[in-house]
């Protein structure tokens, strides 16, 4: 039996990106990417929304190693790794292809059959996006939370919740970064 992780990088108070659309802000620096890197290590497969998806599959072209020619930090080439390894479902109803490997398009989002796959995998499946995330979170299919909490108050945006929300949580995990961002993991 797999777990079901919802995984995301806020700010301090809750949003995934800001009024605009932005979330430059939560780009993680070396320390943290690494981190997440270790966290990410044991997904098997992705559950993203279609504007999650979009975002991520940069990673599919993105360079996986220091002699691609690709000026990047070695974090970031560990992760374009991580994320190639990684089956992707997305969900939804306008995309016609996604354009990358190990992905597949389910048009809407089936919490049985969700709960089939996480019975059916050995490791974990990581939710993405919280628009995605909230069928999954009000179903009881999410098993554990993740959150990075970036030291950036940014008004408004999308929330990480939703408003009317009820989860009873156990901290099971915590780590402080240099930089000031915060990791607490929650089972549910």
């Amino acid at each position: 039996m797999g777990t079901l992780v919802y995984g995301a990088m806020a700010s301090l108070d809750g949003y995934t990106n800001d009024a605009s659309g932005n979330f430059d802000w939560a780009a993680p620096d070396a320390e943290v990417h690494a981190f997440v890197n270790e966290l990410e290590r044991s997904v098997e497969t992705y559950l993203y929304g279609r504007r999650m998806f979009e975002t991520m599959r940069y990673w599919e072209t993105a360079a996986t190693g220091p002699n691609d020619g690709a000026d990047r930090p070695a974090v970031e080439h560990e992760y374009a790794r991580i994320w190639q390894a990684a089956h992707k479902v997305v969900y939804s109803s306008s995309l016609e292809s996604v354009g990358t490997a190990r992905t597949r398009v389910e048009r809407e989002f089936d919490v049985e059959a969700v709960r089939t796959m996480v019975a059916e995998t050995a490791g974990e499946l990581s939710i993405g996006g919280p628009t995605l995330a909230v069928p999954a979170l009000r179903s009881g299919l999410v098993d554990a939370i993740w959150l990075v909490v970036v030291p950036v108050v940014v008004g408004g945006g999308t929330p990480v919740w939703p408003a009317d929300l009820h989860l009873d949580l156990e901290l099971v995990d915590e780590r402080r970064f240099a930089g000031g961002a915060v990791f607490l993991r929650y089972q549910v």
